[in-house]
């Protein structure tokens, strides 16, 4: 629990924590609002057949998302930049109970983000439908709350798996990279991937099979709880590789 609080303090403390929460949000509500308002016009001539009320209102978790991963990994990369890391690894030798630590703070900071993340999408977007005219999600109905869960629990884990590419790259710069790879790059090339590989790609892709568990409408034939555990079986097995590099490397 001493540990636990030392790790609060320590990310409490830092400014760039609470820029990166509140851009976090900011953007992920301006994204998705901004996606909405764009395809209005479209909508009220003549709505899509797979229009999506509830999906639609978190378009922009997908640049939300980096903001958490980064937020994520700044947890530990802070401390490998200004060699703060040596006084943590000497004071607390367990380096499963830093990790978890770490974990753990991060893992609360990202779920209260990701919190109002989410719920400001939802908020602002369905307004933005409901002064044109057009359908919207129904907030009591369980696959809106389930939608709802789901993309404040994807948030969280891009959080986590921030941190576990910044223990292995210990870089904030690497693990952003690594991180926008994986959350952008490879899905938008999944399309153009040949054959079997681009259909797996672009459903099974951790990232990709994810976001399908907060869409109501399914296009990628991803059952949503299914596209959700594969996302956290990626962010353990991250973890897990953070773990044995920081016991066999950093010691």
């Amino acid at each position: 629990m001493n540990l636990f609080a030392s790790e609060w303090i320590k990310a409490r403390s830092v400014h760039s924590t609470w820029i990166l929460a509140a851009s976090a949000v900011v953007v992920t509500v301006m994204v998705s609002l901004l996606g909405v308002s764009g395809l209005m016009s479209e909508w009220q001539t003549a709505l899509p057949s797979d229009f999506d009320p509830t999906g639609i209102s978190f378009k922009g978790i997908l640049v939300g998302q980096i903001l958490l991963a980064t937020l994520g990994s700044q947890a530990i990369t802070s401390e490998y930049g200004s060699g703060q890391i040596i006084s943590s690894l000497t004071i607390v030798p367990q380096r499963g109970a830093l990790l978890a630590s770490k974990l753990g703070v991060s893992a609360l900071i990202a779920s209260a983000v990701a919190v109002a993340a989410v719920m400001g999408s939802f908020g602002a977007t369905q307004a933005a439908l409901s002064a044109a005219g057009l359908p919207l999600a129904v907030l009591g109905e369980p696959d809106t709350v389930r939608a709802i869960v789901c993309a404040v629990v994807y948030l969280v884990l891009t959080a986590v798996l921030g941190l576990g590419f910044g223990i292995i790259t210990r870089s904030a710069s690497g693990a952003l990279a690594i991180v926008v790879t994986v959350a952008l790059l490879v899905p938008a090339l999944a399309p153009g991937m040949p054959g079997i590989i681009g259909d797996v790609a672009g459903t099974y892709w951790p990232t990709t099979a994810g976001q399908a568990s907060y869409a109501v409408a399914m296009t990628s034939g991803m059952p949503p709880l299914a596209g959700l555990g594969i996302m956290a079986i990626f962010t353990l097995w991250t973890t897990l590789a953070a773990l044995l590099v920081l016991r066999s490397r950093d010691v």
